[in-house]
């Protein structure tokens, strides 16, 4: 079995909330999709750790220290 992307987990983790939202389930059955959640978001949150990891490495100094630097959101502000 190959490994999901972090969009297809978030993907697949969106589907199994709207499941166990809708209140269609039974108990057995949504049990099961919470446990399959739960380790969608672990996995997520293993992901999002990794690449926050290598953003790190990335903003160090030459000198070997973290340079911190705002995030430029290009979007605007309007909505």
């Amino acid at each position: 079995m190959s490994k999901k992307t972090f969009e297809q987990s978030m993907k697949q983790l969106e589907q199994i909330v709207g499941e166990l939202e809708s209140g269609e389930l039974s108990l057995e059955k949504a049990l099961q999709k919470f446990e399959e959640g739960v380790k969608l978001s672990k996995s997520c949150t293993e992901k999002l750790d990794k690449i926050e990891q290598k953003v790190t490495l990335l903003l160090k100094d030459h000198a070997g220290n973290e340079v911190e630097q705002p995030f430029m959101d290009d979007s605007p502000d309007d909505f």
